[in-house]
């Protein structure tokens, strides 16, 4: 009677575990575990398509984590999404002239944006705005172009 209650109650605990594992997975997977302390400063991108970016998006620049998305909106003037950065304080020396790219990363397709630093001897700021932007590649845009592209062969 005692060893198979001291089984139910360690499976339990497994269980238990095994949730609660899934569970910070499931955070660490939907970046919504990501701790942001707002202390750094604010940019700005605009895009013409910004694919599926959310906020709390990373921002990287060579492959490290410098920043992440904290708004999104859309500019009724010129018709571009306007997303707003905040890049970490002690990345403090990033050129003004740099290019920011939306990139999509993994099997579950999240949605990055990456900065490739440029040369200016200036550096980003609060409020600055990043002039150089490459939208989202849009997949089905892509396949579109090349099935109309293989049908202009084929008449000809």
């Amino acid at each position: 009677m005692t060893q198979s209650r001291n089984l139910e109650f360690m499976v339990g605990i497994f269980v238990a575990a095994g949730i609660v594992a899934l569970f910070f997975l499931a955070l660490q997977v939907s970046n919504l575990g990501a701790v942001s302390t707002e202390d750094g400063y604010n940019v700005e991108a605009r895009f013409d398509n910004i694919g599926g970016i959310k906020v709390k998006a990373p921002v990287t620049m060579a492959g490290v984590r410098v920043g992440q998305v904290t708004g999104i909106s859309f500019d009724k003037e010129t018709f571009e999404a306007v997303v707003t950065l905040n890049i970490d304080s002690k990345y403090d020396q990033i050129p003004d002239d740099t290019f920011a790219k939306i990139f999509t990363a993994g099997l579950l397709g999240e949605q990055y944006i990456g900065l490739d630093a440029g040369g200016s001897d200036v550096y980003l700021a609060e409020g600055d705005r990043l002039q150089l932007t490459q939208s989202a590649l849009v997949l089905e845009e892509v396949i579109g172009q090349f099935l109309f592209s293989k049908a202009q062969e084929g008449a000809e």
